[in-house]
């Protein structure tokens, strides 16, 4: 379809919103009307200065069209011990 990459604005609402899934709770979620679908979730959320903040990761269906990313800081942390080489 030529669709193959998809670039919104998105106004941030919340930060470090818990968000329980599956009955496990998610900390450092960030809350965005970024449109995140099947396909496309999993790039960055970046602010105005082009600065990674997160990244988008799922939506809640039947929820207003919210987007949600896990926060930069949360990524940092799991990340960290493959970096740190």
């Amino acid at each position: 379809m030529g669709l193959d990459h998809t670039v919104t604005k998105g106004i941030i609402s919340a930060k470090n919103r818990p968000v329980r899934i599956s009955g496990k709770i998610y900390e450092d979620i960030i809350q965005t009307d970024c449109a995140i679908n099947p396909g496309n979730s999993g790039g960055p959320l970046i602010n105005l200065n082009g600065e990674v903040i997160g990244m988008n990761a799922f939506i809640i269906k039947n929820n207003q069209g919210l987007g949600f990313a896990v926060g930069i800081d949360s990524i940092k942390e799991r990340i960290g011990k493959y970096l740190a080489r």
